[in-house]
């Protein structure tokens, strides 16, 4: 998707480029909710039975919590070094830039915690400390 909208860029087309750019952002997190529904229900299978609305997915109803890096429950983004070393995501196209934005652009990390007692919470703002 990056290379493709740089190409709509270069012939100056900017609502494709944007449009292209948009499609890949909501298409990677449609996978990256995908993904944890089949976590949920088959591949670990501690809601094997769950059958919610789509209401009941936007609205966060089912086990478990998606927290990713950069956002309140996980804001420090330096923990993507680790998580990109240890996946060996260079394998498959996915880097990091040096101030810790992932490449392609359209691309989604976090962690999957399982506990029917987590819920996403807020750390605070990362010190000097």
């Amino acid at each position: 998707a990056d290379k493709r909208a740089a190409a709509f860029e270069a012939a100056q087309d900017d609502y494709n480029a944007i449009m292209l750019k948009a499609l890949a952002d909501r298409l990677a997190e449609a996978f990256a909710e995908c993904l944890h529904q089949r976590v949920r229900t088959d591949l670990w299978g501690y809601a094997p039975h769950e059958g919610l609305s789509n209401e009941e997915l936007i609205a966060e109803k089912y086990q478990g919590i998606r927290p990713a890096p950069g956002y309140p429950a996980c804001p420090d983004h330096s923990v993507k070094r680790d998580m990109f070393a240890l996946l060996h995501c260079d394998e498959i196209g996915m880097g990091l830039t040096e101030s810790l934005a992932m490449t392609p652009a359209a691309s989604v990390s976090g962690f999957y915690i399982a506990h029917p007692e987590s819920s996403y919470f807020n750390v605070g703002k990362i010190g000097h400390d």
